[in-house]
C-alpha cells in the first residue's frame, strides 16, 4: 500500500523543490554574510579593544551601543516598511514606485535621526540613570554616548539603506560600504584606541571617534550607490499627488514595526538595568555584552536568510504568488535553522575558551560562559524563528511580529529574568536562562502564526485589488 504512494511523494517534493529558487537564494545570502560578518568584527573588535583598555570602558561600550539600537528602532520601522515597499514593488515590477519609497523613507529616517539624537542628548544623563548605570561608569559612559549622538544620523542612512538596497535584490554596493567601513573602523580601534603600529593611543577616544568616523564614510558611500544604483532620483522626495497614495502603505507596515522594535528593545534596556542591579552588575553587564557579540557570529548567515526571506517573500507576493512566498518562508526557516545548529554544535566544546579570549577578568569569564551556555543551546529556535520574522517583514505583516515578540520579552523574558536572577540564583545566570525559555515560546507562536493564518493578506497586491492602487509610477 505505501508502495503506491511512495513514487507520488517523492515526484511531488522533487517538483515542490524545483520551484525553489535555489541559486537566487545564494546570490542574495552570500553578499549580506559578508555584510553581517564586516559589522560583527566591528562590534568585536570594538568589545574586544575596550577590553584591553579595562572592564569599565568595555560595560560603558556595551551600553552606549545597546542604547544606540534603542534609537535605532524607528530607522529600523522605517526600513521594514521599505523594504515590504520596494520589495513587492520590484516583484510587481513599477520600478518608480520603488524609487519613490526609497526616496520617502530616506527623507523620513534622517529627520527622525535628528530629531532623537537632539532629544537624548539633552536628556542623557537622566536616560543614564533610568539605565541603573553604576556611578563609577557615569562618565566614561556619558562619554561614549555623546559621540554615538553626534553619529546617528550616518547610522541610521548606512542602515535603512543598506536595507533598500537589499530590498531592490542590489547586494554588492553595500557590500563594498560594509568592506570599508569595517576597515576604518578596526584600523582606528587598534591603532588610535591601543596604540598599535606605533600611532597615539587615546585609549576609549580612540575607540569613540573611530566608530564615528566610520558611520560618517558608510553614510556617504551608501548615498553615493544609491544615487549611481537609480534607486535614488534627483528629487528626494516623491511628489505630494504620489505620497498621498503610496504614503499609507508604508506607514501601515512601518507602524507596527516600530511598535515591535520600539518595546523589544526598551525590554533589553529593561533587561539590561535588571542585570547592572545585581550585586556584580559591572561583572554581568561586561559579560553579557561580550557574550552578546560572540553570539552574533551564530547569528550571521540566519539574518541573511531573515533578510533574504523579506526580499523574495515581497518579489513573490508582488507578483501575486502566495504559494511561492509559503515554499520560500518554510525552505529558508528549515535551511537556516540546520545549518546553524550544526555550526552551535560545533562551538560548544570551546565556549570557555572564547570568554578566555573576551576577557581576562575571571568573574566576566564565567558571566560570558552563563551566557553562552543558554543562547547557544536555543539556536534551533532562534534562526528559524528569524527567517519567519522576515517572512512578515516582506509580506508587510509586521503586526504579528509585534504582538509575538512584545509578549515573549515582556510576559516572559522580564519577568522571569527578574525572579530568577534577584530571587532565585541571586546572578545574571537567571537573566539567561529566561532569554532561553522566552525565545523557545516566541519562534513556536511564530510557526503557528505562518501555518495557521493569512499573513499574505497584508501585503500590497491584496489591498490594491481591492483599492486597485491607482498609482503605478
Amino acid at each position: 500500500m505505501f508502495a503506491m504512494f511512495r513514487p507520488f511523494s517523492v515526484l511531488r517534493a522533487r517538483t515542490w523543490l524545483r520551484r525553489i529558487p535555489f541559486a537566487t537564494i545564494w546570490g542574495l545570502v552570500w553578499p549580506q554574510m559578508m555584510m553581517l560578518l564586516c559589522s560583527i568584527v566591528v562590534n568585536l573588535t570594538d568589545i574586544w579593544a575596550a577590553g584591553k583598555i579595562s572592564s569599565d570602558v568595555q560595560a560603558a561600550v556595551g551600553l552606549s551601543f545597546q542604547l544606540q539600537v534603542f534609537l535605532m528602532v524607528f530607522g529600523w520601522a522605517l526600513g521594514t516598511g521599505g523594504m515590504a515597499a520596494v520589495s513587492q514593488s520590484m516583484g510587481a515590477g513599477h520600478f518608480r514606485r520603488a524609487q519613490n519609497y526609497v526616496g520617502l523613507v530616506l527623507v523620513s529616517c534622517v529627520a527622525v535621526a535628528v530629531f532623537f539624537a537632539l532629544l537624548t542628548g539633552a536628556f542623557r544623563h537622566g536616560v543614564l540613570a533610568l539605565l541603573q548605570t553604576p556611578e563609577s561608569l557615569m562618565t566614561v559612559t556619558d562619554y561614549m554616548v555623546r559621540i554615538m549622538l553626534m553619529g546617528l544620523p550616518a547610522f541610521y542612512v548606512m542602515q535603512v539603506g543598506g536595507t533598500l538596497f537589499r530590498a531592490a535584490r542590489q547586494v554588492i554596493a553595500p557590500l563594498l560600504v560594509a568592506v570599508a567601513t569595517c576597515m576604518l573602523n578596526v584600523f582606528g580601534d587598534l591603532c588610535f584606541g591601543l596604540g598599535f603600529l606605533g600611532f597615539p593611543a587615546f585609549g576609549m577616544a580612540g575607540i569613540a571617534w573611530s566608530t564615528f568616523s566610520a558611520n560618517v564614510l558608510a553614510a556617504v558611500l551608501t548615498l553615493f550607490f544609491l544615487k549611481k544604483g537609480g534607486l535614488v532620483t534627483g528629487h528626494a522626495l516623491p511628489p505630494l499627488r504620489w505620497l498621498k497614495l503610496g504614503a499609507p502603505y508604508l506607514f501601515r507596515v512601518a507602524l507596527p514595526a516600530c511598535g515591535n522594535s520600539l518595546l523589544w528593545h526598551t525590554g533589553y534596556l529593561v533587561m539590561y538595568g535588571i542585570t547592572a542591579a545585581l550585586p556584580d552588575g559591572v561583572e554581568a553587564l561586561a559579560g553579557l555584552t561580550a557574550g552578546n557579540r560572540i553570539e552574533s557570529l551564530l547569528y550571521m548567515p540566519a539574518n541573511a536568510f531573515m533578510m533574504t526571506a523579506s526580499i523574495l517573500v515581497g518579489n513573490a507576493l508582488g507578483a501575486g504568488d502566495r504559494a511561492g512566498a509559503r515554499r520560500i518562508g518554510i525552505v529558508l526557516a528549515v535551511l537556516s535553522a540546520v545549518t546553524m545548529s550544526s555550526v552551535a554544535a560545533c562551538m560548544w566544546p570551546f565556549i570557555p575558551e572564547l570568554s578566555v579570549l573576551f576577557s581576562g577578568d575571571a568573574a566576566v569569564q564565567r558571566q560570558i560562559v552563563n551566557y553562552l551556555f543558554f543562547n547557544v543551546l536555543v539556536v534551533p529556535f532562534t534562526v528559524s524563528g528569524l527567517v519567519l520574522h522576515g517572512v512578515m517583514n516582506g509580506a508587510g505583516a509586521t503586526v504579528y511580529s509585534l504582538i509575538v515578540n512584545t509578549a515573549s520579552i515582556w510576559l516572559v523574558r522580564l519577568p522571569f529574568g527578574w525572579g530568577l536572577s534577584h530571587l532565585v540564583f541571586h546572578d545574571a545566570y537567571g537573566v539567561y536562562m529566561a532569554m532561553f525559555l522566552s525565545m523557545a515560546i516566541q519562534t513556536s507562536a511564530m510557526a503557528w502564526i505562518f501555518f495557521r493564518r493569512d499573513w499574505a493578506r497584508f501585503a500590497m497586491n491584496a489591498r490594491a485589488s481591492h483599492s486597485n492602487h491607482k498609482e503605478k509610477a
